[in-house]
């Protein structure tokens, strides 16, 4: 077994990608418990690792300003810890730089990234139906830990369940209605219509980011429904993993907050329109239900990361899920 003291990982994309590659740093640990561990996310979701133990540092590189200058600095100071190894999870070219120039003994990457040939070792990137992206990441260092899945984890603090704990004095469910991508995103209305038939003896609460206030505001106020409390933009994303967590539902869609609720052991219904689970980005807690339309439609899936709109003009892939789906898991 390698004698690994200091070890970077390297995922710069979006939320719900640092969330699923938090089975790295968990499975290093495991096999390397006195390595100190690194990790690199992109400006914004730095918080979503604030007091992980596992973690001795989380590096923050700026993609939005200065984007070269920036990519620059941080090959910089990542050159000064004089890592043993370095674990890139990434496939695009600017990651690949940082993972070949980092200074690293021994670095790891996916064959499909443009700067692979610089890598110590190149691992095949599968995306094939049915495998999920947390062993896609764990292959990567398979060859020094085991095969064995793990589930992705965070760490809220005692500050973030305290936060939340005026919100959990009766039974609640959350639902997180929004997502970047429309077509990834059930149709307001049916939302809308979910939230109506709700029983009253739960609460809710809508979670998302502060640009998804509005929206979440709107379903509440033409909602009949008068137990919706909207915290969209009032919690942090550990602050909502932690209210997620003791939900007796949490509702989703193909979106971040699905993978915070894997990452809690949350119950967890997702709701897919036009991406399919079978991408390998599924729900991962113990009690998970998928909910999708039950027709087949020769234009699902139109594309793994959603549109802005349906490319047909019909949505029907959202249209056409039953409300009463959702309704029957509560």
């Amino acid at each position: 077994m390698p004698n690994f003291k200091s070890i970077l990982i390297v995922q710069t994309a979006f939320i719900g990608d640092v969330i699923l590659a938090t089975v790295v740093i968990e499975k290093l640990k495991q096999y390397y418990p006195q390595a100190k561990i690194d990790f690199l996310v992109r400006k914004g979701n730095e918080s979503l690792l604030v007091g992980n133990p596992q973690l001795r540092s989380v590096l923050v590189w700026n993609k939005k300003e200065q984007k070269l200058a920036n990519l620059r600095k941080i090959i910089q100071q990542i050159r000064q810890n004089r890592y043993d190894l370095a674990v890139n999870l990434q496939r695009f070219a600017s990651t690949g730089i940082i993972t070949a120039f980092s200074g690293a003994k021994h670095t790891i990457g996916f064959d499909k990234n443009p700067f692979a040939w610089l890598f110590s070792q190149k691992i095949k990137h599968q995306f094939a139906e049915g495998v999920h992206e947390v062993s896609r990441n764990l292959s990567l260092i398979s060859q020094i830990t085991d095969n064995q899945l793990i589930r992705p984890k965070l760490y809220p603090s005692p500050a973030d369940y305290e936060q939340v704990r005026p919100y959990q004095k009766t039974p609640y469910i959350c639902v997180a209605p929004t997502s970047v991508w429309f077509t990834k995103q059930w149709a307001i209305a049916k939302w809308q219509e979910f939230l109506d038939n709700v029983p009253e003896n739960y609460q809710i609460f809508l979670l998302g980011s502060p640009q998804d206030f509005t929206i979440c505001e709107n379903l509440k106020n033409n909602s009949k429904n008068l137990k919706i409390n909207n915290l969209s933009g009032k919690l942090s994303l550990l602050e909502s993993a932690a209210l997620m967590q003791a939900a007796v539902m949490n509702y989703v869609n193909d979106s971040a907050p699905m993978h915070l609720a894997s990452a809690m052991n949350a119950p967890t219904c997702v709701v897919y329109c036009s991406t399919v689970p079978e991408f390998g980005y599924g729900p991962l807690a113990e009690k998970s239900t998928i909910v999708e339309i039950r027709e087949t439609l020769p234009c699902r899936p139109c594309g793994i990361h959603g549109h802005k709109a349906c490319p047909q003009g019909h949505f029907k892939c959202a249209m056409a899920i039953d409300t009463r789906e959702l309704l029957d898991l509560i």
